[in-house]
């Protein structure tokens, strides 16, 4: 019999002082600097008694594209948005992101945490629309660590071998509905539900390898 690896870990402890949080944004092109940020959604993560995270609460905003913004007609062609349908309800981007950041300022405090880092299918994507619009906002207090990031292609590739977010979940055995993909908050949930389970996936592994070094002991 295996020994009881049950733990108090906390968030802090698990990622050194950073809160996971799992940004999907959905936009006007490829360049930050000049194409629209046209969606931002934000999936904070939870983190239970055994150390085992899991998908706590989503944010999400629809934006404005601000002035001057690049539209490339494949990109919403491929997101299906119309930026200027009255009935998206859409945000300014400094409002939108001082919303985002402000549920995820408070989640870094609630877990103890020093900072978040983004979780994002091609992160440095994600992260990368977030710190230009930040920027073009005056934005000072982004909650995002400015470069590092975890990137579920990577651990997709490790863990499945695949490095496309549909044959991912696929591959965990999760259900993937083509017709709500490219919403940021379909994304971002379905990124977090397979960050979570890869994450909780090498924990007891990492805890069964532990027991079997004990027992050998």
């Amino acid at each position: 019999m295996f020994a009881d690896n049950t733990t108090t870990a906390t968030m802090t402890e698990r990622f050194r002082g950073f809160l996971p949080v799992v940004v999907d944004v959905e936009t006007g092109g490829f360049n930050a600097k000049k194409d629209a940020l046209l969606e931002v959604a934000a999936v904070i993560l939870g983190m239970d008694s055994k150390g085992e995270l899991f998908r706590e609460d989503t944010y999400s905003c629809h934006v404005e594209p601000f002035k001057g913004a690049n539209l490339e007609a494949e990109a919403l062609a491929f997101t299906g948005i119309d930026p200027y349908h009255p009935f998206r309800m859409a945000k300014p981007e400094k409002e939108a992101l001082q919303e985002i950041f402000r549920a995820i300022r408070h989640a870094i405090k609630q877990n103890n945490c020093k900072r978040a880092i983004l979780v994002g299918h091609n992160a440095p994507f994600d992260l990368g629309f977030i710190n230009a619009a930040a920027e073009r906002c005056q934005i000072k207090r982004n909650p995002f660590h400015p470069f590092s990031t975890f990137d579920t292609v990577t651990l997709g590739g490790v863990v499945y071998g695949q490095t496309v977010l549909a044959r991912i979940a696929a591959c965990a055995g999760m259900q993937w509905d083509q017709e709500a993909a490219h919403s940021a908050i379909y994304d971002a949930e379905r990124t977090a539900d397979l960050f979570c389970q890869m994450t909780n996936r090498w924990q007891r592994l990492s805890q069964l390898d532990e027991s079997i070094q004990q027992g050998c002991g």
